[in-house]
């Protein structure tokens, strides 16, 4: 059965469009996000891992940064995943310096590991 040509093109430009979506949802907005970089074992990890808010050739100068800072850290009962919310109250939050590209998130320490924040305190990038 042949399709009129306009069809075929309505559908894959339709499929493109749809194929967008998630990635754009995921994405934290006016970040960029970076491409690579694996923090986290898990192949289903977030998209916020898997496209880091910090670029994979930045982490370990932000890494470096964070352990020169010698911050506290803070005890959280739960696990340290991507998407965990975070107390507003009994943690110290951190502006992330200039030098790094981060704008609009935050940092602290949790059981020992440094971590992205977004201004609801959600978890959004574990930097290890």
């Amino acid at each position: 059965m042949k399709h009129p040509k306009w069809l075929c093109a309505s559908v894959f430009a339709s499929a493109m469009a749809l194929a967008t979506i998630p990635a754009i949802a995921q994405s934290p907005a006016g970040t960029g996000g970076g491409a690579g970089g694996e923090s986290g074992s898990s192949s289903a990890m977030p998209a916020q891992q898997r496209n880091p808010i910090i670029s994979r050739e930045m982490r370990p100068r932000f890494r470096e940064y964070v352990v020169r800072e010698a911050r506290p850290s803070f005890t959280y009962p739960n696990q340290v995943v991507v998407g965990a919310e975070l107390p507003s109250s009994g943690v110290t939050y951190y502006d992330v310096p200039a030098e790094y590209g981060v704008r609009g998130y935050r940092y602290t320490i949790v059981n020992e590991h440094p971590v992205l924040v977004d201004p609801g305190y959600r978890i959004i990038e574990i930097i290890d």
